[in-house]
């Protein structure tokens, strides 16, 4: 006998067609928002608003020494560097770093991606190509601080590992170079005693504070093999660092001001000594727990914000009144 095996009929192309619609509508409604939620996670990592509140100050003391003002050469290149150069420096170190905890500026940061590595290195060096303009000198300093970012976060050098590298890696990128390019977009002259003095001072005031924010990563740092200044010498070799650092650039600092404006000068140093006591008196209360993210980021704003808002008003009275 034989028998018929009856074979539904399927509408292959129909089937394939509901499958594709499907699979579209789940991607539109899951890959979109995602990855809307990355570039948003990545925006959080620039910490633009770190840069352009608390480490914007050795820019504006650059345009306050230059003795000129170009106003709008001063405000883009403020911009390339704040933005493009500092946020793309600061995303590049959180992609290899991987915190789960309070880093300076982010209490939480978000998660990082694969994709935000090189989007890191293309805001850097786009900044580098914002600068070609300006002529090799500007250029070359602002790759002296790309290099230097870079040299501080990588794994192929990993300075932030090493207490005194990282030293030299933060005194270059944020501190030295900031100032010089600050005087340099204004249109003024590197090459004199106060400038040199000025830079010198503000570079040591910047780096007495940086072991300080590292105090709350001390058991994060310690998981990771980094050896940081303050996973080396301690909340205690933190305070001397901070004492003796922060005096000594005082001194360049206001000397390179006052040859300048004398007045200004005056009213640096008394601000300045204000910071240092308040500074001191919190750094006394530190044990080293990520629960001092508060306290530690509060002590760095007092003095961050206080230093970029007076040279921000010496810019404004010096060269707009």
């Amino acid at each position: 006998m034989f028998y018929i095996e009856m074979i539904p009929y399927v509408d292959t192309n129909r089937k394939v067609s509901i499958l594709y619609s499907t699979h579209s509508k789940r991607t539109y409604h899951t890959y979109y928002p995602m990855m809307l939620r990355e570039i948003g996670h990545f925006l959080i990592h620039l910490r633009l608003h770190y840069h352009f509140f608390l480490l914007s100050g050795g820019y504006l003391l650059g345009g306050f020494l230059a003795g000129t003002m170009d106003a709008a050469n001063y405000t883009l290149q403020f911009l390339n560097v704040h933005i493009l150069l500092y946020g793309g420096a600061t995303a590049y170190n959180s992609y290899w770093d991987r915190d789960t905890g309070p880093i300076g500026g982010l209490k939480n940061p978000p998660k990082m991606t694969r994709w935000m590595h090189p989007a890191s290195l293309l805001l850097m060096f786009t900044a580098l190509l914002f600068a070609l303009p300006q002529g090799p000198l500007y250029s070359t300093i602002l790759l002296i601080s790309l290099i230097t970012f870079w040299l501080y976060s990588t794994p192929h050098a990993r300075w932030k590992q090493h207490p005194i590298l990282s030293l030299i890696a933060i005194a270059v990128s944020t501190g030295i170079t900031s100032v010089l390019l600050g005087t340099l977009a204004a249109g003024g002259s590197i090459q004199t005693l106060p400038v040199l003095s000025a830079t010198l001072g503000a570079t040591l005031i910047l780096l007495s504070m940086y072991p300080v924010s590292q105090v709350f990563q001390i058991a994060e740092d310690q998981q990771r093999g980094d050896q940081t200044f303050a996973v080396r010498y301690g909340i205690t070799g933190v305070r001397r660092f901070f004492s003796i650092s922060f005096l000594f650039g005082l001194m360049g600092i206001i000397y390179g001001v006052s040859t300048i404006q004398p007045a200004a000068g005056l009213l640096l140093l008394a601000g300045t000594l204000l910071s240092y006591f308040i500074l001191l008196r919190i750094l006394t209360r530190l044990r080293g727990e990520p629960s001092e993210y508060p306290l530690v980021m509060r002590a760095k704003f007092i003095a961050s914000l206080s230093f970029v808002l007076f040279f921000l008003a010496g810019n404004l009275i010096l060269y707009a009144m």
